[in-house]
């Protein structure tokens, strides 16, 4: 067995909360960059070019790309061979982002659902976890900001709505959501298992770099129908207009009941931050 100090990770995911939010990952700039090339509106180029500016200037001066410094979303694959010896691996998780979020001025979002208080460091966060074989740890960290996650949906389709309810459920969300979540967003779309199953794989599909497609070749295939018919909705990058609507549509599937078809689709907006790190 591997023994891992629960400091190590702390210090980790410390470095991992600023880092995600101060520097956007190449795949994004490269997908901004590529989209630059094609985008017909005149408008939305310059939009474009103003995003990318955005993530030099952040990365420079070691400041937010966004305001919105989002709740911090963790998924987690630990190695049946390792002992975490000190904290909890979740509280070591936790005080990371608390430290992370603090040392870092990163915004504090995080309130209690009710009576909206605020925790003041960003905890708790939203830990998935996986167990691997192996006597590793891979903690990947996304920073989700509520914009974007405001514009998310799930719904309940009868397995007779087939594939054509879940094409059209996705397209008719992005729609409805508009300019709302900042675009040129990321879309990440859960099909099968069960309510919270659907939601975990959705965000799960968030974490992807930009182009990394489904295994399946079928669902692949589905990922660029989709792309291109949101991209012909006309929203454009930041709202106003153009055929740069999404960057990818990510698909996650997981077998489901007979008498079920849950989707879920999960919104990130142009700032599809991400990082993570093997322990």
């Amino acid at each position: 067995m591997r023994r891992i100090n629960s400091n190590i990770i702390t210090e980790e995911v410390k470095r991992l909360c600023i880092e995600g939010n101060t520097i956007l990952g190449d795949d994004v700039i490269k997908s901004f960059e590529e989209n630059l090339t094609k985008e017909e509106s005149h408008l939305g180029r310059d939009i474009l070019k103003i995003l990318i500016k955005n993530t030099y200037i952040a990365k420079e001066k070691s400041i937010p790309l966004c305001q919105d410094t989002g709740m911090a979303v963790f998924f987690v694959e630990v190695g049946q061979d390792v002992i975490v010896v000190g904290d909890t691996l979740t509280e070591a998780i936790n005080k990371g982002v608390s430290q992370g979020y603090i040392q870092g001025y990163l915004r504090k979002s995080v309130v209690s659902p009710i009576e909206r208080i605020n925790t003041k460091d960003n905890t708790p966060a939203i830990i998935h976890y996986e167990m691997v074989k192996g006597d590793k740890i891979k903690i990947q960290y996304a920073p989700k900001g509520f914009g974007s996650e405001n514009m998310s949906k799930l719904k309940m389709l009868k397995p007779s709505d087939g594939i054509d309810g879940i094409k059209q459920f996705i397209v008719d969300t992005v729609s409805e959501a508009g300019p709302n979540p900042c675009p040129p967003i990321v879309v990440g779309v859960g099909i099968g298992g069960t309510v919270d199953k659907c939601a975990q794989i959705a965000k799960k599909a968030l974490f992807r770099d930009i182009g990394e497609h489904n295994k399946d070749e079928n669902i692949k295939n589905l990922e660029r129908e989709m792309l291109e018919k949101i991209n012909n909705l006309g929203i454009g990058p930041q709202g106003f207009g153009g055929n740069t609507t999404a960057l990818a549509v990510n698909i996650e599937t997981f077998p489901t009941h007979i008498a079920g078809l849950p989707v879920v689709v999960n919104i990130n907006c142009h700032c599809a931050r991400h990082k993570q790190v093997i322990i």
